[in-house]
C-alpha cells in the first residue's frame, strides 16, 4: 500500500524547526503539486531551488514530517515563472509514482495543505487562526477555539460467502473498476457496527463474523480506513442502493478480473481473497 515505504521511516512528530537550504518544499495549487520529473521518478524543489526566487520563504512555511531524516515544508506562495524544470501536477500521479516514499510524502502533504487551507479562520468566531509552537493544531487566539486536524474514519468490507466475495461498482464517480464495499463511520457508532450498516443499506445483506484486518491512511480524501472480513448471513439475493452503486455482483475466487496493484488497501484485500491466502 502507498504508506508502506519501508525501509524509509516517516516520523510524524510536529518539530517545527526552521527549514535550511537542502529542506524539502511542497507547493500546492488546488489540486495539483510542483515537482520534477526524472529517470528515477519525481522530485520535489529544495528550498535552495527556490530561495533565489522566493526569499521569503524561509519566513513563511509550516513544517510537516520527515521521511529519514529530510525534513518537509510546506509553502503557499512562490515565484514559479523560472523554475522550467519543476511542473505543476494532479495528485493523483501519487497512486503510481516512483519512488514510493516521495508519492506518499507528497499525498500525505496534500492533507496537512487541504487542512490548514480549509482553517485559516476561526469556525466559531472568524477570526484568524495561529497555530501552536508544540503541537500539531491551530487556535484562535480570542475564543480559544482549537483545532486538530481532519481524520475521518471509514471500513472497507469485503463480504464472503465461502468462495465467494462481493464486489461492486460506484455511482456516478471517475473511478470505474471494481471495488469492495465502503462507508463512513457515524457518531456513536462502533466500526463492527458500521460493517453491518453498510451492507445492509447498500446491497442489503446480513453479515456475520465481523473480523479486523489492517488499517491504512489515504490522504487522498482525509480518511483512515479499516479493513474488515465478514461472511454472508442468509440469503445472498442483492438489493442494490442505485444512488450509491452502479452494480454489486458475486465472484468465484477464480474468477476475479483484478490485478495488484500497490496503492489501495481494497486491492490488497481483494487480492489476499483472490490468492487464497483469506
Amino acid at each position: 500500500m502507498i504508506q508502506e515505504i519501508e525501509p524509509h521511516k516517516y516520523r510524524n512528530e510536529y518539530t517545527p524547526m526552521p527549514p535550511d537550504k537542502d529542506s524539502i518544499a511542497l507547493y500546492y495549487e488546488d489540486h495539483a503539486l510542483l515537482l520534477k520529473k526524472t529517470a528515477e521518478g519525481i522530485e520535489f524543489p529544495r528550498f535552495e531551488e527556490l530561495g533565489y526566487l522566493n526569499e521569503e520563504i524561509y519566513e513563511d512555511y509550516t513544517y510537516l514530517f520527515s521521511i529519514d531524516g529530510e525534513r518537509y515544508y510546506l509553502i503557499e506562495e512562490i515565484n514559479k515563472d523560472r523554475l522550467s524544470s519543476f511542473t505543476l501536477e494532479n495528485t493523483e500521479i501519487f497512486r503510481a509514482a516512483d519512488p514510493q516514499y516521495r508519492a506518499f510524502a507528497g499525498i500525505t502533504g496534500y492533507q496537512l495543505y487541504n487542512w490548514y487551507k480549509d482553517n485559516k479562520y476561526c469556525g466559531r468566531c472568524g477570526c484568524s487562526m495561529q497555530k501552536d509552537k508544540k503541537e500539531r493544531m491551530l487556535y484562535c487566539g480570542e475564543c480559544r477555539n482549537i483545532v486538530f486536524p481532519k481524520l475521518s474514519p471509514a471500513v472497507i468490507i469485503g463480504v464472503l460467502d465461502g468462495n465467494r466475495i462481493l464486489m461492486s461498482k460506484y455511482a456516478g464517480r471517475i473511478y470505474k473498476n471494481y471495488a469492495l464495499l465502503a462507508g463512513f463511520v457515524e457518531i456513536g457508532e462502533m466500526v463492527e457496527e458500521t460493517v453491518k450498516r453498510e451492507v445492509m443499506e447498500e446491497v442489503g445483506l446480513k453479515v456475520k463474523n465481523v473480523r479486523y484486518y489492517k488499517s491504512q491512511p489515504w490522504s487522498f480524501s482525509d480518511t483512515l480506513l479499516m479493513g474488515f472480513y465478514c461472511d454472508l448471513d442468509g440469503e445472498d439475493s442483492i438489493t442494490l442502493d442505485e444512488e450509491e452503486l452502479a452494480l454489486a455482483e458475486w465472484f468465484d475466487r477464480g474468477d476475479i478480473p483484478v490485478v495488484p496493484s500497490r496503492d489501495s488497501l481494497t486491492n490488497e484485500m481483494i487480492m489476499k481473497f483472490k490468492n487464497g491466502e483469506i
